[in-house]
C-alpha cells in the first residue's frame, strides 16, 4: 500500500489532507490576499495573507483582550465568528485590501466558518 493512498488516523490529519488539496488551488498575492481561518473548540483565528511574500498582512483572533471582551470570553461560537469577520474585514479595508480569496482550512463551509466569512463579506470584503 503507496503512503498516499493511506487513511488518516485522526480528524486533524483528515483537515490537514483537505487542507493541502485546496492549498494546492487558493493562492494570495499583493493584489487578492488569501483570507484564512483557523477554528479550535474555544477560539477562531483569521489571517489575511501575502502568500508571495509570506507575509501576514492582517490578524484578528478571539484570543485579543479587545475581542474576548467583545464575545464574552468564549470564542467557540457564531457569534463570535460574526465578531471576528467583522472586524478582520475592518483591518482589511483599513489596510486598503477590498478583495481576498477565502481559504477555509480544510473545514466545512458551515456554523462558524461560513458566519465567519457572511461577517467579512457584509462588512465591505469581497470574495
Amino acid at each position: 500500500m503507496s503512503i498516499m493512498a493511506r487513511k488518516p488516523k485522526t480528524r486533524e490529519e483528515a483537515r490537514q489532507r483537505r487542507h493541502r488539496r485546496v492549498r494546492k488551488k487558493v493562492h494570495g498575492t499583493a493584489e487578492r490576499p488569501r483570507l484564512n481561518v483557523f477554528r479550535s473548540l474555544k477560539h477562531i483565528y483569521a489571517q489575511v495573507i501575502d502568500d508571495d511574500a509570506g507575509v501576514t498582512l492582517v490578524a484578528a483572533s478571539t484570543v485579543e483582550p479587545e475581542l474576548r471582551e467583545a464575545v464574552g470570553g468564549y470564542g467557540g461560537n457564531v457569534q463570535a465568528a460574526q465578531v471576528v469577520g467583522r472586524v478582520i474585514a475592518e483591518r482589511a479595508l483599513a489596510k486598503g485590501i477590498e478583495r481576498v480569496v477565502f481559504d477555509r482550512g480544510g473545514y466545512r463551509y458551515h456554523g462558524r466558518v461560513k458566519a465567519l466569512a457572511e461577517a467579512a463579506r457584509e462588512a465591505g470584503l469581497k470574495f
